[in-house]
């Protein structure tokens, strides 16, 4: 079967239909992407957020999943794939905030396929094929020329991406603030004491070979944070 067939085979299926007719019903008439209500049912697309291919779409934790399912206005819809010359209005979005906050998941959340994200932890990873908490300090450099180039490319606007998303801690609020005017950037912060931190370290697997390095992470940024 063709790739498109097999999602069209989906799409047309029973239990999509009665999946989308009970997301309406709980949710209601309302388009959750405008937050505007419409007037019939048919108006409203159930909008996967991540994306359904031939290699997912029979995997039901993903499409049929309410909580990756949004329910949208057809033009809404068309906004976010940027479908028959549809314009997305481009946010920048500085999330800051200590390690182990949540930002990640922050992000990950409320970002749309197409977006740009910006994150030292997964940079490092890129260049240095280790998992994204460890970061090897003699590539310190070369990580930061890229996410500086990456940054320039959002304050240029440069590419066809939607959102940007900025992730760092960003303790200093001189620098904090400057880098979000540079990049007409909203700042977003994730709240999180010391001690949540430090417990959610300590409970980390993946982080066990290297805690007493993300220790002094979390110590240094809450010395220097500013409000």
């Amino acid at each position: 079967m063709a790739r498109h067939s097999v999602l069209q085979a989906f799409y047309t299926s029973k239990v999509w239909q009665d999946f989308r007719l009970s997301l309406i019903l709980e949710r209601g008439l309302r388009c959750e992407h405008c937050g505007n209500l419409v007037a019939q049912a048919r108006e409203l697309t159930a909008h996967h957020k991540i994306e359904l291919t031939p290699e997912n779409v029979h995997d039901h934790l993903i499409s049929l999943n309410p909580e990756l399912v949004m329910l949208v206005h057809h033009k809404c819809h068309n906004e976010i794939h940027k479908r028959f010359g549809a314009k997305r209005a481009r946010n920048v979005y500085l999330v800051y905030g200590p390690p182990l906050a949540g930002k990640k998941t922050f992000v990950s959340e409320r970002m749309m396929r197409g977006d740009i994200v910006v994150d030292i932890d997964m940079l490092y990873e890129a260049v240095s094929f280790q998992p994204s908490y460890d970061k090897p300090e003699n590539l310190f450099s070369n990580v930061m020329g890229i996410h500086n180039l990456l940054l320039d490319n959002i304050k240029t606007r440069m590419g066809k991406w939607g959102d940007a998303w900025v992730i760092g801690g960003y303790p200093d609020k001189f620098r904090r603030e400057r880098t979000a005017n540079d990049l007409g950037a909203e700042l977003v912060y994730i709240e999180a004491t010391k001690d949540e931190c430090m417990s959610r370290l300590a409970t980390d697997p993946q982080r066990q070979h290297v805690q007493s390095e993300w220790q002094g992470y979390i110590d240094k940024w809450f010395e220097q944070y500013q409000e």
